[in-house]
C-alpha cells in the first residue's frame, strides 16, 4: 500500500515546477484598444442640412460629396459683398481719373455766382452805411447788410476752394484709402466664397465614414463636426506599457494582437512609443501596476483583414520572439 505522505512529498515539487513554468511563460500582455486615425469635418456656419449622400460605414473617395448645408444666407452675403466691391472699384477709378470737365465748369460757374452775390452784398452794405450817416435808416438795417456781406464772402471762398480742389486732383492719401477699402472688400468676398464652397461638404481624403452626428434638417452649430472619418492604410493597437517594460521595447518590434471577437490573432509592428508617461486607463490598472507609470504605444496591424476592423474594440498585444 502506497504511503499517502510520500505521494504528497512528490506532488508538491511537481506543482512548484508547474508554477515556475507558468511564471516563465513571459510578461503579461499589453492591454489597449484598436484605433484608426480620425478626421472630423466641421460646419463652417450654422445652417440646416439639406442633403446627406452617404451612410455610416461607407467607404468614400477623396473629394467625394458627402452632405450639403443650406447656402442661401451665405450666397446673399456674398452677393452684397460683391456689390460693395464693385462700388469701391468705381469710386477708386473716379479718384484716379480726377474730376470731369463738366464738374470743373459747374464749379467755376458756382464761384462766379458766389462772387457776384458777394459784390452785390458789398454794394448794398455800402449804401446802407451811407444812408445811416444821414440818419435815414436804423442801425439794425446796417447790421443786416454787414451780415449778408459776410455770408456772401464766405460762400465765395467756399466755391473758390472747391474749384481749387477739383483743379489740383486727388491727394495720394485719398487714393491709398480707396485702395485699402477695395482690398478689404475683395478679402471679404474671397472669405465668403470659401465659406460658400464648404457648405458642400466633401471628403478631405479617402476613408470610411465613422459617424454622422446630425440628421437631415438639423442645424448644427458653427464649428460642430458634421462628419467623422476613419482614415489610414490600417488600424493600430493603442496599448499602455508599464514602466518596468519600457526599456525593453524598441520601434520595429513585432507583436501578436488578439482582438476581442476575432478568431485569429493579427501581427503588428511597434511604430511609436511615447517618451513621457501618460494617463493610464482603468482597464490597464491591476495589482502593483496601479502605482506605476505607463507609456502609450502604437502598433500598426498587418494584413488586408485588419482593414475591416472597427475602432474602439479592446485588444491585447504579446511580444513575438525575435528571429
Amino acid at each position: 500500500m502506497q504511503n499517502p505522505g510520500a505521494s504528497r512529498f512528490f506532488f508538491l515539487p511537481a506543482l512548484a515546477a508547474l508554477c515556475g513554468c507558468a511564471r516563465d511563460a513571459g510578461p503579461p500582455a499589453l492591454l489597449g484598444t484598436l484605433e484608426w486615425d480620425r478626421i472630423a469635418v466641421p460646419a463652417e456656419v450654422s445652417e440646416p442640412i439639406t442633403q446627406i449622400l452617404v451612410n455610416e460605414g461607407d467607404q468614400v473617395a477623396a473629394d467625394q460629396l458627402l452632405l450639403t448645408l443650406d447656402p442661401r444666407r451665405t450666397q446673399a452675403q456674398l452677393d452684397a459683398a460683391q456689390a460693395d466691391m464693385q462700388r469701391l472699384v468705381a469710386a477708386l477709378d473716379e479718384l484716379r481719373h480726377g474730376a470731369r470737365v463738366e464738374t470743373i465748369d459747374a464749379s467755376r460757374a458756382a464761384l462766379a455766382r458766389a462772387q457776384t452775390t458777394a459784390a452785390n452784398a458789398k454794394i448794398t452794405r455800402d449804401r446802407a452805411a451811407a444812408i445811416r450817416k444821414q440818419g435815414l435808416n436804423s442801425q439794425a438795417d446796417l447790421d443786416t447788410a454787414d451780415t449778408t456781406l459776410s455770408q456772401a464772402n464766405a460762400d465765395a471762398n467756399a466755391a473758390r476752394a472747391n474749384l481749387a480742389e477739383l483743379l489740383n486732383g486727388t491727394r495720394p492719401e485719398d487714393l491709398a484709402q480707396g485702395e485699402a477699402s477695395l482690398a478689404q472688400a475683395r478679402a471679404t468676398v474671397a472669405q465668403l466664397q470659401v465659406t460658400l464652397s464648404r457648405l458642400s461638404v466633401h471628403a478631405p481624403r479617402s476613408g470610411r465614414v465613422d459617424a454622422l452626428p446630425f440628421k437631415l434638417g438639423d442645424r448644427p452649430p458653427a464649428g460642430a463636426s458634421v462628419v467623422s472619418f476613419l482614415v489610414g492604410d490600417a488600424p493600430y493597437a493603442r496599448v499602455y506599457v508599464p514602466e518596468t517594460r519600457r526599456v525593453g521595447l524598441q520601434q520595429g518590434m513585432r507583436f501578436s494582437i488578439h482582438v476581442e471577437g476575432a478568431a485569429q490573432p493579427f501581427t503588428a509592428t511597434l511604430t511609436r512609443i511615447r517618451s513621457e508617461a501618460s494617463f493610464t486607463p482603468y482597464f490597464a490598472l491591476s495589482g502593483d501596476d496601479a502605482s506605476r507609470l505607463t507609456y502609450r504605444a502604437e502598433l500598426v496591424l498587418d494584413g488586408d483583414a485588419a482593414r475591416t476592423l472597427p475602432a474602439g474594440v479592446p485588444c491585447q498585444a504579446t511580444a513575438l520572439a525575435a528571429k
